[in-house]
């Protein structure tokens, strides 16, 4: 298990190639740098710690995925980041 976190600094657990928000929910799987919702479209890019999403990224699409919610996790939230991309629609 790893934390990563939005452009805007809020924690993301990151578990094998599968992605929980703060509070447990599935949010997606990965592949290589890039997290697909559920149903397979993309959400968002990984660069570094940080999970932004970057419309030029948006036309990718996977399978569908599904995973059971989780605990969820009691980490702060971290400064905001100036990098390239906008915060990613992810419940909290």
């Amino acid at each position: 298990m790893s934390t990563l976190y939005t452009k805007n600094g809020r924690p993301l657990r990151r578990e094998g190639d599968r992605l929980y928000s703060r509070s447990g929910i599935y949010i997606g799987k990965i592949y290589e740098d890039r997290v697909y919702h559920p149903n397979g479209h993309y959400a968002a890019t990984i660069i570094g710690d940080r999970v932004v999403y970057r419309a030029t990224h948006s036309a990718r699409i996977k399978g569908p995925s599904t995973s059971a919610n989780r605990v969820g996790i009691a980490t702060a939230d971290r400064v905001p980041s100036a990098i390239l991309g906008d915060e990613p629609n992810f419940p909290n």
